[in-house]
């Protein structure tokens, strides 16, 4: 019995131990652009049948079931939490926030190949050739590629609602359309990739991108001016740090506890 009771809290420590990579990576990640906090979900391992003599059950009768004793518990695993982070304005023309459901399309790549990345961090700029990139580490291209003219300042540049994407060039007091900005939504995002970088890739469990116009189909209006901060909120992650803390300690002290025990039985058997 103290050798099913060690083993359950081994679990506990490694399921807290897990708990507390993803508190801590939801911490750290607090101050980046259009990240999504994450949580730790558990289940209870399967259970040994102890048959004994005299168990009932609330009835007083004999319990067919026996005594059920748990082997402890595991990580199912980790799910995404989308709900938006607060505005930040920035006033600069080429941050871009989205107001509702839908993620930006930019291209990317993952294991060796180029495929088409999904984020809510609309940090963009503008690179050597004047295409629209997404300031990460990459400096992913937005797809479908919107080019800004050299002789178009970005202060010229007008980013609508709708993702159109107007320029005001040189000698001229007309706008010109660009290129449009294309959003992409998903039936469960929950069950996206996460592949870091801010970037997402679709799965079988996510279902295909549904792609269109901001303010159609379901799709977010586009905010010009204005980065999504991280949903991360910091008081909650500081007390799901002290609980997984404490129980992380707990099943420790269980361990030791029926340590203990179990060199009592072995004296005893001596």
């Amino acid at each position: 019995m103290a050798i099913t009771a060690m083993y359950a809290a081994a679990t506990g420590m490694k399921a807290q131990d897990t708990k507390l990579n993803v508190v801590a990576n939801n911490l750290a990640n607090i101050s980046t652009v259009g990240f999504k906090r994450s949580r730790t979900n558990f289940e209870d391992l399967m259970y040994q049948i102890r048959r004994e003599p005299g168990v009932r059950d609330a009835n007083d009768n004999p319990n067919p079931h026996g005594i059920q004793v748990g082997l402890g518990v595991m990580v199912s695993g980790t799910q995404l939490d989308f709900r938006n982070g607060t505005f930040d304005p920035t006033d600069k023309p080429l941050d871009l926030a989205i107001e509702g459901e839908g993620f930006f399309q930019v291209r990317s790549f993952y294991n060796g190949q180029e495929v088409t990345a999904f984020t809510r961090a609309g940090n963009f700029i503008r690179n050597a050739n004047g295409d629209l990139v997404l300031a990460n580490s990459e400096g992913s291209l937005l797809d479908p590629p919107v080019n800004i003219p050299e002789d178009v300042a970005s202060s010229m540049v007008q980013i609508g609602r709708d993702g159109q994407v107007m320029v005001r060039q040189q000698g001229s007091n007309e706008l010109t359309q660009i290129g449009q900005i294309e959003l992409a939504r998903f039936v469960n995002p929950e069950g996206l990739l996460c592949i870091g970088k801010n970037l997402y890739l679709d799965t079988d469990a996510s279902g295909p991108p549904l792609e269109g116009t901001p303010l159609e189909d379901g799709l977010g209006a586009i905010q010009k001016g204005m980065l999504e901060a991280s949903n991360v909120e910091p008081v909650r992650e500081l007390v799901d740090l002290i609980f997984t803390q404490r129980g992380y300690e707990l099943n420790s002290q269980s361990i030791k506890s029926a340590d203990e025990l179990l060199q009592v039985v072995t004296n005893l058997r001596r």
